[in-house]
């Protein structure tokens, strides 16, 4: 049978091929290398090629530790990647997961609401729950009180190798910009939540690591190093404005076919 297609559908299509093709090319030759590994696995964008890059610099891409705080569902996030992986780990987030977790699984989730009175000890638990002595990858996204609870990891003596963090990108350096703390706080969808990418750079730096990359394709997330490994990114370019990404949320889009509920049950096992 034969099918039509409108004019208005022809052309947000067309619209898509255009814009893959202009990022794909941007990415390609980005300035920065860890950049150029760029993909969407089960992140929100393409976090996780950049992800895996790291981690097989650090020489632990095929076993390891992970925590995660702000999930959504469990379908879409920074460290289901590593699960994939083989890797222990645990999250901890608001909502509850579109799946149930497999008895005897190597994964843990909290449903807990963060707070400052509460984030370090999660860290704690979660680990102990694990019989891990600390996680190699932390990722944090809550939309709000970022800064302050990451600032509150990192003072408790939490170091992971890498630490991936959602930042404001709606400012850019050297803006200091973070959302005033607020155990409340939820967001609304508009520019006051979370942290400036010169915000968490300042304040990762004052923990000993170092700025390495922004996901080039929506520019959401920045991924910070120890610098205890610092000579693996060499590379990299140490300039702020050169590693950050300006928002392009517009580009978001499905990848492929949706992430299956069974599908993330699998590698919890």
């Amino acid at each position: 049978m034969q099918s039509f297609h409108s004019p208005n559908a022809t052309l947000n299509h067309l619209h898509d091929v255009v814009l893959e093709d202009v990022q794909r090319r941007r990415i390609a030759s980005h300035v920065n290398p860890l950049s150029r590994h760029a993909r969407k696995v089960f992140s929100q964008g393409d976090e996780d090629g950049i992800t895996l890059e790291i981690v097989r610099r650090l020489g632990i891409a095929s076993s390891g530790t992970f925590a995660e705080f702000g999930v959504g569902n469990g379908l879409e996030n920074n460290t289901l990647v590593l699960a994939s992986l083989g890797w222990t780990g645990f999250w901890v987030g608001g909502e509850a997961l579109s799946f149930e977790i497999p008895a005897g699984s190597r994964f843990r989730y909290f449903r807990q609401w963060l707070s400052l009175d509460n984030i370090v000890q999660s860290m704690r638990h979660g680990l102990s729950e694990l019989g891990a002595a600390a996680a190699d990858v932390i990722s944090l996204d809550l939309d709000g009180n970022d800064l302050h609870l990451i600032g509150a990891l990192l003072a408790s003596g939490v170091a992971p190798k890498l630490f991936i963090a959602e930042y404001n990108a709606k400012f850019p350096p050297p803006i200091q910009f973070s959302v005033r703390y607020d155990p409340t706080h939820t967001w609304n969808g508009d520019d006051y939540m979370g942290a400036s990418l010169s915000a968490l750079a300042s304040l990762f730096s004052n923990h000993n690591y170092k700025l390495v990359c922004c996901n080039p394709l929506t520019g959401s997330n920045a991924f910070f190093v120890h610098r205890d490994f610092a000579e693996l990114f060499a590379d990299v370019p140490a300039e702020i404005e050169v590693l950050y990404e300006e928002p392009r949320y517009h580009v978001h889009r499905t990848y492929s076919h949706p992430t299956s509920a069974k599908t993330v049950r699998m590698f919890l096992e």
